[in-house]
Order: C-alpha cells, then structure tokens, then sequence
C-alpha cells in the first residue's frame, strides 16, 4: 500500500511526515536553504525512509502564501512549485495545497492538553468563526468554520498585509519613523521575526537610542534578562499584535475564539501572558464589548501545521 505525504514549508523550515492512520508518523525538519527546491527536500526525506519514487499516493503541502494555478511561488522563501512538474518528478498521483495557515487553523481541531495556554478566558461558541493568528518568519491569519461532527473548513487569506493600526501617539510616532524608512507599513513589517528587530531599530530611532541587537534571538534574549529597552519592544510588539487580532475578530466575526501560533510568541511567553496584548486586543471603542468572555489561546503545539495539513489530506480523500 502506497503512503500519504503531508509538509508544512514556511519561509525557513520544511517539515514533513508521513500520515497513517489520521496521524503523523516519522516528522522531519528541514532548512529550505539546504535545497534549490521542495521536491529535493522530499527526495530526501523519502530516501531516509527507504520509500522509491511512486511509493506516495498522495500528497498534502501547506504552503506560504496564496495557493492559485498551477505554479507556486513561495512567499519568503527561494522556492517555486509546478503542480504538473512536482507529480511528474515524484510520480505522485495527487497533490493538494492548501495556504499554510489554513493548515494552521485544521491544526487547532487537534489540539491536545498541554498544547495551549490560557490568554483570555472564555468561551467559544462553535458556529462562529474562529481565527488562527501568528507572528513566525511572516504574519500568518486565517479563519476556521466547523461544518459538522468532525468537519471543518479553513479560509486561506492574506491577513498580515494589512495595514498596522496605530492606537495612540506613541504608535503613530512608531508608524512614521517605520513610513520614513521603508514606506507601506504592513501589520507583517512589525509581527515577524524580522518585524522585532525593525521594531526595535523605530524605537532605538525615536529615543534617541543606538542600537545594540541585530537579530530577533537577541532583541528576545535581552528582554528575558531584564533589558528595559528591549522589554519595551517586546510589550510594544505584543499590543500591536493585540490590535491587528482585534481587527481581525471584527472582520470575521471570530467569536469562536482566537487561536495565537507561529514560532515567535513562545519565545518569551510569559512576557507575553503579562503584557497589554489583551487591554490592545479589546480596544475598539464602541465595539470593544464585543470582546467580552471570547477566549484566546497562546498554542505551544509543536507541528500544529503540519497536522493541519493531514486533516485536510484526510478530509479531501474521504469526500
């Protein structure tokens, strides 16, 4: 019997596993930077599980950006994907894609204790939308519908290139130094990896500060030792990040919960389970009632995408 195929390619890691018995067996990470494209990856990952080309019935990749046509082209990272060419070189029967985050969002139908931690109490009410946010190598947003017993849909979009909301002067001054040097200020330009350190750099900028850090590990590192500037980016970084999951719930009307994922967050998430995220994240005027008794959750899961992309396979070959 031929296996089942599921990967998770962000823009610096690709993780695959093989999928048996609606689980995830034999989970491998690897740097996309090490391959000139995801079929040499897989080659690779099959070839360390002994299985020969044709030996994969299907395959479900989650994918960085908007899925459409036939060629697919990665958002931060170097790679591209045939749909044609990739079944022709693996000799793959079939191949699903779906946006990463809405495997992210599958990937919260799996959840398990210990997976998540409390946020903002609450409680979900099942036939609303539910949104998936996450700061990693970009912003991830999706949304999540349940439409029966153990069926669910994911709606891919491109929610981290909205506009950043500025909530006060302090946020406005931000905004502009940022304007100043890159232009367009997205909600991705801060809510990254890369975003942290830009973040900081506006605030070194606008304190009259020299900048000390260089890399998002260092920026995190210094706030966790008590650095008072970078503990000032940090919270600053978690208020933004309230604000645009704020605006997101409004959109949606994501009253099923909200779900915080990607590999930024749990780097320093007890700076995060204390900051203003939650006051920014209900600071709608009028409409921050709204936010009362909605639930929100910081997701520690290791491979929530790449289970999400099984759940999808799963649900594609059973219907």
């Amino acid at each position: 019997m031929k296996d089942l195929l599921v990967g998770d390619i962000g823009g610096t890691n690709a993780r695959f596993a093989l999928w048996r018995d609606n689980q995830l067996c034999q989970v491998k990470v690897f740097a996309t930077a090490d391959y000139t494209s995801p079929e040499q990856a897989i080659e690779a990952y099959l070839q360390g599980h002994g299985i020969a080309r044709g030996g994969l019935a299907a395959v479900c990749l989650a994918v960085a950006g908007p899925v459409d046509g036939d060629e697919f082209r990665f958002t931060n990272n170097h790679w591209r994907l045939s749909h044609r060419a990739f079944c022709q070189t693996l000799q793959v029967e079939r191949l699903l894609l779906i946006n990463d985050f809405s495997a992210q969002a599958l990937g919260m139908t799996r959840l398990q204790p210990g997976e998540f931690r409390e946020v903002c109490p609450g409680q979900a009410d099942p036939t609303r939308p539910a949104l998936v946010i996450g700061p990693g190598t970009g912003l991830g947003v999706g949304s999540l519908l349940r439409l029966g017993e153990q069926h669910w849909q994911a709606l891919p979009g491109e929610g981290g290139h909205v506009d950043l909301p500025v909530g006060n002067a302090r946020e406005a001054a931000i905004h502009q130094q940022m304007h100043r040097q890159i232009g367009h200020v997205s909600a991705e330009t801060v809510l990254s990896g890369g975003g942290l350190v830009r973040l900081y750099q506006a605030i070194c900028a606008l304190d009259g500060d020299t900048p000390r850090h260089t890399s998002p590990a260092q920026v995190t590192d210094a706030a966790l030792g008590g650095e008072p500037r970078a503990l000032a980016v940090i919270e600053q970084f978690c208020r933004f990040l309230g604000r645009v999951a704020g605006n997101n719930v409004l959109t949606l009307g994501a009253r099923g919960g909200v779900y915080i994922v990607g590999g930024v967050i749990p780097r320093f998430a007890e700076l995060f389970l204390r900051s203003g995220f939650a006051a920014s994240f209900a600071d709608k005027g009028c409409m921050s009632g709204y936010f009362a008794g909605l639930p929100v959750w910081l997701v520690t899961a290791e491979f929530s995408g790449l289970l999400g992309a099984g759940v999808a396979l799963q649900q594609s070959l059973d219907h």
